[in-house]
């Protein structure tokens, strides 16, 4: 959630591999644990020799795509990631390095598993083809003398009547396979069912029950087996081995999308962190980690995505969290940062690192230098290190430091999908970009510079020292006195990496062109073992169990759809793009994006996202039950006093709900009780089971939740959102809304000013009400006539729920219709945002959400007449789509 050079002892058998060497086709750095299988790795045959190949095989870490563009092993036991292909040296090299075969190693409920999953597949396959299938009644063989008697007893046809009769029989033997035909498709009779019809409690009991953690675990541990940056080998891998299990899970679609974005990865020998004055103090940072595994594992290096490439030297600063009123204390003490390279701890006042970098910008900085403290990671003092639950003292943060509160996807096509041809905007000054370079620092690396400051500048207040051991005293530094350090980051800069999407769906029954969306991004900035490896280990579960489902005979009414996104971790990349691919569509039909990504990293489970799911999130939360607290998640969720949050910038919601308007959800469990491996190299598969999550017990409620959640949109006749909710939501937001504003300009304040915000609010929640009012009506028309649906009142339903999943749609600042362009809608600067609720905060954090963005981008400003201009545009929206409720 997102080098200079390897300066390696001689000792150092084993050194860590350049980014090119982590995913290129050198045989140390194959994408597989070592280019080997996991049956080699378990023997210990690491150390055997193996082939180079032949450098027309390198790939330095980007896409080779196969040749044939569809799937079609359908009878893959093991789930094979690899479409068929012509090209045999690719499936050779793939099996080499153990892709095909992720569970070489099977036990014996595997085995047990698939051969049930067989079974239930080709009874799936024989009822789905039944419409086609050419009944013919057995000949039956009767002894002659038996068949005469029989026969003699028959009442005799006349000769005329004979051919009626045959037509009769013919006509009750096509009527019996036409009923058979209704029952097994139409009514979706259960195979052994024994005629029972299927109904919506027995598929949320089903799928509840269907979870199985240890197979969360087996995805977990093969998502982990190798690193996968967004644009590389890895992430491509990964992405077909996604592919493979959604068609081991029976989805009625698979598909996928391409994008050619602008990526960085650093350079071999272009980073570098020093202490080049006075030469007494010279020192040279290690910036990469230790073995995350033993044996051990390809890494990936230590950057930031999307940083600026530069060399630059300059005194030497720390600036606690860098936010803007770090820097401003600093200017008030009489510390001038202009010129100096900066060190900055994550987290804090300022939680979005690209913010931090962007304040020390404007600050006039030189180069930035951000380290994880372990105050911040959860380590207090007392506590024993290492525990092997806190960050090691070598470990890196890696992340993106691209503006996406101010451009979001791709920075070089904001607003278009980054196709090969598509016209691109410059590098130089683009609003998504900050200008001087950075790079991540392990604690250990940061002691050394913070150690160097002592007795320079001003003695630090308490809550500017943070928990890095062995400083003696906390020292700002002085642009006149302190050490110099050299910062040099010198990326290699992609503007057309290939990235891929992956997708994989259920088709809906009755409403087959309205989609609820399924997201987890699949890349990390190393193996990822909660960010996103626990998510997308879980989605996986949750497709199985849809697709165990849909072999009973099951099927949704409207479609679902999975999808595995790439290059979220740079810029939220991929489902950006996606959506700016097919934003009209999307904008009509997609009713919910439902997005998990760090899935569980503790036992509290928190959600942000629309209001309008609030009813549906309780409905699902009291049906699940904690087994180590003894609670269902509705009770533990109302002891904690949690709410929904608002949507900010932090996973791949961000296009779904702000430039589509689609309803959006994000969820997760999280806690502070097994420290932060976040975004490191060591956030690996033995860190999630060891410490984490050691049955896995939270990511098999995870997936219940997300199951059920799931089913609650998509099966039931009336989609469960709440209107209601979203307006009493959006009343307390004005409420805080008008609180903030005050405080931010009292002089230009006036209360009046928002008037029509609160008139439009009141008029939404009427309109909402009796909206709703019509659904009980409904029910009483079906369930009080025996649960039959005339054809009008089914097509009534269908619009009652296209209004309501086309709400959020008409909150979005969009031109009229008829008018081509979108000029002048959106935010203003950062007119890619389009919705009146949602927003990232710009002048904050960059992370947390903006409620009501247009009138605080202009409170921001103080400027009182655009305040105006915002809060009449704001209103008018909201009573327009308050009014298509109804109308």
């Amino acid at each position: 959630m997102v080098d200079e050079k390897h300066l390696y002892d001689a000792h150092e058998s084993v050194p860590i591999p350049s980014y090119e060497e982590a995913t290129s086709s050198h045989p140390r750095s194959r994408l597989g644990p070592q280019e080997i299988s996991d049956d080699a790795e378990r023997q210990g045959l690491l150390g055997h020799d193996l082939p180079t190949q032949p450098a027309s095989r390198r790939r330095n870490g980007y896409y080779a795509p196969p040749s044939v563009q569809s799937v079609e092993d359908d009878e893959s036991e093991l789930g094979s990631p690899v479409r068929e292909s012509e090209d045999a040296e690719l499936r050779a090299e793939m099996e080499e390095m153990d892709i095909l075969d992720p569970e070489s190693v099977e036990d014996g409920r595997s085995r047990r598993s698939r051969v049930r999953g067989r079974f239930s597949k080709r009874f799936y396959i024989l009822t789905s083809s039944l419409s086609g299938f050419q009944f013919q009644l057995p000949r039956m063989s009767w002894p002659s003398s038996l068949w005469s008697w029989f026969k003699g007893k028959l009442p005799s046809v006349p000769d005329e009547y004979r051919p009626g009769w045959a037509i009769i029989a013919r006509l009750a033997g096509l009527i019996l396979i036409i009923g058979l035909v209704y029952m097994l498709v139409v009514s979706e009779i259960m195979p052994a069912g024994f005629g029972q019809p299927f109904n919506n409690e027995f598929a949320r009991q089903f799928a509840q029950g269907s979870v199985e953690p240890w197979r969360i675990k087996e995805n977990l541990e093969y998502i982990t087996s190798y690193d996968h940056v967004a644009g590389s080998e890895g992430s491509f891998y990964l992405g077909q081995w996604i592919e493979g299990k959604l068609k081991e899970s029976h989805v009625d679609k698979l598909g996928h999308d391409e994008f050619w974005v602008y990526l960085n990865y650093p350079k071999e020998n272009g980073r570098r962190v020093a202490i080049v004055d006075p030469p007494e103090l010279a020192w040279e940072a290690k910036l990469e980690e230790g073995e995350a595994y033993d044996p051990p594992k390809a890494q990936t290096a230590s950057f930031h995505g999307l940083s600026a490439s530069g060399n630059v030297t300059g005194p030497l600063i720390y600036v606690n969290y860098g936010s803007k009123a770090d820097f401003k204390r600093l200017w008030d003490s009489g510390v001038d940062v202009q010129g100096a390279v900066v060190l900055l701890r994550y987290y804090g006042t300022q939680s979005d690192r690209a913010m931090k970098v962007k304040a020390a910008q404007d600050a006039g900085c030189a180069g930035v230098l951000i380290y994880s403290d372990p105050a911040d990671d959860g380590f207090k003092k007392g506590d024993t290190w290492p525990t092997g639950r806190w960050r090691p003292e070598d470990a890196v943060q890696r992340g993106s430091v691209a503006l996406t509160s101010w451009i979001v996807g791709d920075v070089l096509t904001p607003g278009r999908p980054s196709t090969k041809d598509m016209q691109r905007m410059s590098k130089d000054k683009n609003p998504g970009l900050v200008n001087i370079p950075s790079l991540p620092l392990s604690w250990k690396d940061a002691q050394k510079l913070l150690q160097s400051l002592k007795g320079h500048g001003e003695k630090l207040p308490e809550e500017w020292v943070g928990g890095v051991p062995d400083i003696d005293g906390w020292y700002s530094g002085h642009p006149k006195t302190s050490p110099k350090v050299n910062l040099q980051n010198f990326q290699d800069e992609r503007d057309k990496q290939m990235i891929q999407n992956v997708f994989g769906s259920f088709q809906g029954l009755e409403d087959k062109a309205k989609k609820i969306i399924i997201g987890n991004h699949r890349d990390s900035w190393c193996f990822g073992g909660a960010d996103p490896g626990s998510g997308t280990a879980v989605m996986l579960e949750v497709a199985r169990v849809l697709g165990e489902l849909r072999v009973q005979g099951w099927r949704p009414l409207r479609t679902i759809e999975f999808a595995s996104w790439d290059a979220e971790e740079y810029n939220i990349i991929g489902s950006t793009e996606h959506v700016e691919a097919n934003i009209d569509d999307l904008r009509a039909n997609a009713l919910a994006y439902i997005n998990v990504d760090v899935g569980v990293t503790g036992s509290a489970l928190w959600a942000d996202g629309s209001p309008i799911f609030k009813h549906a999130w309780l409905q699902v939360l009291n049906r699940v039950m904690d087994p180590n607290q003894n609670k269902t998640l509705k009770e533990l969720w109302m002891d904690s006093n949690s709410q929904i949050g608002g949507l900010g910038a932090g996973s791949d919601y961000v296009a779904f709900q702000d430039l589509a308007g689609c309803s959006s959800f994000d969820f997760g469990f999280s806690g502070p009780e097994h420290g932060d491996m976040y975004h490191s190299c060591y956030e690996t598969f033995d860190w999630v089971s060891k410490y984490v999550d050691p049955g896995f017990t939270y990511h098999g409620l995870l997936a219940q939740v997300w199951i059920l959640l799931i089913l609650e949109l998509s099966q039931e006749a009336i989609i469960p959102f709440r209107l209601d909710d979203y307006a009493d939501s959006l009343a307390a937001s004005s409420l805080e809304l008008i609180e903030w504003a005050e405080k931010q300009d009292s002089a230009g304040f006036k209360i009046e000013l928002f008037d029509g915000l609160a008139d439009a609010i009141k008029k939404f929640k009427e309109r909402a009400t009796e909206f709703h009012s019509w659904e009980d009506w409904w029910t009483g028309q079906v369930y009080g006539t025996g649960g039959f649906e005339p054809q009008g009142l089914t097509v009534q339903r269908l619009k009652h729920n296209a209004r309501m999943g086309l709400f959020e749609t008409h909150l979005l600042d969009l031109p009229e219709k008829g008018k081509e362009g979108e000029m002048g809608h959106g935010l203003p600067g950062r007119d890619q945002y389009k919705h009146i609720i949602f927003a990232p905060d710009a002048s904050g954090s960059g992370y947390d959400s903006a409620i009501f963005p247009f009138v605080r981008d202009a409170v921001q400003k103080k400027d009182w007449k655009l305040v105006k201009t915002m809060l009449d545009k704001t209103t008018k929206i909201l009573n327009e789509a308050s009014d298509r409720l109804l109308h």
